[in-house]
This record gives structure tokens, C-alpha cells and sequence, in this order.
């Protein structure tokens, strides 16, 4: 007959371990959109928080003793990475002393790993530039294929590091793929043919062909509310809206800003004005974290409307969660450029 004491140590350590193993994963990421979609494909196994609040400029971020408690105990680490972080990513990391989330190691995530890039740079970077980014623009999250392959980043790595729940994150990657699938094309489009093959369609240029050829049109979801107004043009505050602009073959011919960082002078603002009236550009776009002044002095003498819009999670009550933003951001550009293009 074993000992009374033996049987209440082994219920304790069953009961221990039991604990540990239900202990949630603690997954820290660098932004918003990040956390969104983290949460989205762990549900329940992990408790996830972000860096920035949505409500910020991330490329001015400083790094604070909060965010070291943050990171002091993470997991898992995610980055947006192509130096969005740059200037505050490696101090609380460094301060944090968590050896699971350094760089390079197995809890430390780039989702950037692979996205589609654009802006690589083609000539050496000086200052004189303005604040360009060596690899290429990091607002690529703005892309909705893209916040897809993320998605698929994430749930790999999260397979990874915890392949007993490999079932759940598929699953959960699944269901987060297919809303974005259906808010981009439609249910109907998205059930005729995958989200995965539409999206290899719209890559190539062929989509329209290909519905064209099944007596189909794309004349739902995003895509369909923004079709009709392909090839306009868009002034931005700062080069963030790229990705999602051009995914929907909208076109950026100039920046408020006279270069990356730099805010917009008198002058530049003048010689845009006359560029927007003399090209037709009815639309300015900018992020909440901007101030507004300048936009509205560029709008009232090019005759153009602003728009503002968050470029992230949590950037306005609108934008609650990852796919909220972008579908805030789609329907005030079909708005605004509806708007525009009815004006004199």
C-alpha cells in the first residue's frame, strides 16, 4: 500500500502540470493589426497584447518601461519588421533580457517574412532622401492579400512552437482566410472558385478574363465596390497607402509630404495643388495621426476632398479590428472617390 504522503505529492504534481499545460500562450506583437490577427487564429490559447495602440504614428514610437514588462515574459514575439521598428523594437528587447523573443530566435517572428514588397530601393539610400526604408515600404499589412499571408506566417510559426494545437490554428487560419476572401470578391465568387485561386487570378491579371469566360463578373466584395474607379488617383499624406491602393489599381502620383518624413511645405503644397486641378485628382487620403491643416489648405485649393482614414487596428472606433479597418478604408475611398468624380 503506497503512503498517504506519496499519493498527495503525485496529485500535486498532476495537478501542476495540468496548470502548466493550461497555461495560455503569451504572444506580445509590435502592432495592432498583428494582435487582430494573432487573436484571430489562437482564439483562446493565448493571451495576445500590442506594442502600439493603433492610435500612434509607429515610425515615431519611443520605447517605454511598460513595454518591457510586456515583453519580459512573452512567448512569442511578432514584428512587422522591414524596420518599422527600427527605432525602438531592439531597446526593448534588449531591456526585456527574455532570451525566447531575441532576434533569431525560435519565439521571435517577422511577419514581413513573406509578403509582397514594394518600393525595394533601386540606387544607395542617403539622408537626402528622406526617411526611405532599405527593405522596401513595411505598410505592406495594408494589402488584404498580404494580411493574408501573414495569417499563414503566424499559424506556421504557432504550429511550430506548439504543434499539439496544429489542428486548431489550421482550422482558425481557415475560417480568418475565408472572411477576407468573401469582404474581397463575395461569397458567391469565393464559393465557385476558393479564395486561393481568385486571388492567383487577380495576381496574374487574369481575373476579369476568367469570369468573363463562366459568364461571371466581379461586381462584389471589395473589389466589385472599387472596380469602377481602377486607374484613379489618389494624393496621400505620407507613401503608406500604396499596398492597399494599388491592389485595387488606384493610383499614388504624389505625397503631401516632399519626401518620406519631411512634412509638406508651402511651396510643395502650392505646386500640388496645381498638379491635382490640372491632372483631375479629387481625392486627398491621410491616417488621424496627421494633422489635418495641411490637407484641408491642399483641398481647398485643388478642389479635392480628404479623407481620413486609420491605416491600422484600433486608429478609430471603426476600425476594430484588422478586416473593420480595411473594409473603413474601402468604403470611404468608393465614397469619396464616388463624390470626387461627380464634381465640376
Amino acid at each position: 500500500m503506497k503512503h498517504p504522503a506519496f499519493l498527495i505529492l503525485v496529485a500535486f504534481l498532476c495537478t501542476t502540470l495540468a496548470g502548466v499545460e493550461a497555461q495560455p500562450i503569451r504572444i506580445v506583437t509590435t502592432t495592432t493589426d498583428l494582435a487582430d490577427i494573432t487573436r484571430a487564429i489562437c482564439g483562446e490559447l493565448a493571451t495576445v497584447n500590442s506594442i502600439c495602440t493603433g492610435q500612434e504614428d509607429p515610425h515615431a514610437l519611443s520605447a517605454k518601461p511598460g513595454f518591457v514588462v510586456s515583453a519580459r515574459d512573452a512567448d512569442l514575439w511578432i514584428r512587422i519588421g522591414m524596420e518599422l521598428e527600427i527605432g525602438w523594437e531592439g531597446p526593448i528587447l534588449r531591456d526585456s533580457r527574455n532570451r525566447r523573443i531575441q532576434v533569431g530566435a525560435p519565439g521571435h517572428l517577422d511577419a514581413s517574412t513573406h509578403v509582397i514588397r514594394l518600393d525595394l530601393p533601386t540606387q544607395t539610400i542617403t539622408r537626402a532622401m528622406g526617411d526611405v526604408h532599405p527593405m522596401g515600404n513595411p505598410h505592406y499589412w495594408l494589402d488584404p492579400l498580404n494580411g493574408r499571408i501573414i495569417a499563414k506566417t503566424i499559424a506556421d510559426k504557432l504550429c511550430e512552437l506548439y504543434p499539439q494545437h496544429q489542428d486548431s490554428f489550421r482550422q482558425r487560419l481557415r475560417d480568418f482566410q475565408n472572411d477576407l476572401d468573401e469582404r474581397m470578391f463575395g461569397y458567391d465568387l469565393v464559393a465557385r472558385f476558393g479564395g486561393a485561386k481568385l486571388w492567383r487570378f487577380l495576381n496574374d491579371g487574369t481575373l476579369k478574363q476568367q469570369l468573363a469566360d463562366a459568364g461571371l463578373a466581379a461586381d462584389a466584395g471589395w473589389y466589385g465596390l472599387l472596380a469602377p474607379y481602377a486607374n484613379s488617383s489618389v494624393v496621400t499624406y505620407h507613401r503608406s497607402w500604396i499596398y492597399l491602393l494599388g491592389r485595387f489599381e488606384l493610383t499614388v502620383p504624389a505625397e503631401m509630404e516632399p519626401l518620406p518624413g519631411v512634412p509638406p511645405s508651402g511651396r510643395h503644397l502650392a505646386r500640388l495643388a496645381k498638379d491635382m486641378r490640372d491632372k483631375q485628382v479629387r481625392v486627398i487620403l491621410q491616417e488621424p495621426f496627421y494633422n489635418r491643416k495641411a490637407a484641408d489648405l491642399l483641398a481647398k485649393r485643388s478642389g479635392a476632398l480628404v479623407l481620413v482614414r486609420a491605416n491600422t487596428c484600433g486608429g478609430s472606433p471603426e476600425a476594430s479590428s484588422y478586416l473593420a479597418m480595411l473594409d473603413s478604408v474601402i468604403h470611404g475611398l468608393h465614397d469619396a472617390l464616388s463624390e470626387g468624380n461627380a464634381r465640376p
